[in-house]
């Protein structure tokens, strides 16, 4: 399946690179099973490649484990070590893209996400926020994309504080980018 640019008002083609200081990486997760604990990862970087049919475009993207904050030093602190995210043995989590494809309208982003040395499918649904002028001569570009993941997948357990938070993880990308 081909689809022509033109649906994306203002397309361009070529290579981006995510901006981290316009981008945000955050999760939401249960605890306890009745309230939300939300969080951001606050590195991330990156490179979108965008190609004349939009559905052969690219992506990676590169989080920095040890940035995550939720606001809270004492469970940051918790979230860096080995029961969750392990970070000194983990430092990133990859996001590469191996494929876009478009249903009923929604632009699905389909990769590989690799979380503490374990590598899984996972499908991104995207919005493009579009193509615009940005400072200077240059052009940004944004999207927002959103996926769950089941956090034991990934060998997440959480150690003995594992009990006390959801398995299931929503991660939210708003990601804005320069032409590099």
């Amino acid at each position: 399946m081909t689809i022509p640019a033109d649906r994306i008002p203002a397309y361009e083609t070529g290579t981006w690179t995510i901006d981290p200081v316009h981008s945000d990486v955050s999760f939401v997760v249960r605890h306890l099973g009745v309230s939300k604990v939300r969080g951001t990862f606050d590195e991330v970087e990156g490179t979108i490649v965008t190609h004349e049919d939009p559905l052969q475009s690219e992506v990676k993207a590169v989080i920095k484990t040890a940035s995550v904050n939720t606001r809270n030093e004492t469970r940051d602190n918790h979230v860096r070590t080995a029961d969750f995210l392990d970070v000194e043995t983990h430092p990133e989590m990859i996001f590469t893209s191996t494929g876009i494809r478009e249903k009923e309208g929604v632009y699905l982003i389909d990769g590989d996400l690799s979380l503490r040395g374990v590598t899984r499918p996972v499908t991104l649904e995207t919005e493009v926020g579009g193509f615009a002028p940005g400072p200077g001569d240059s052009t940004v570009v944004g999207f927002s994309a959103s996926t769950e993941i089941s956090r034991s997948d990934f060998g997440v357990t959480g150690g003995p504080a594992g009990a006390t938070v959801s398995d299931a993880i929503k991660i939210t990308l708003d990601i804005e980018a320069g032409r590099s």
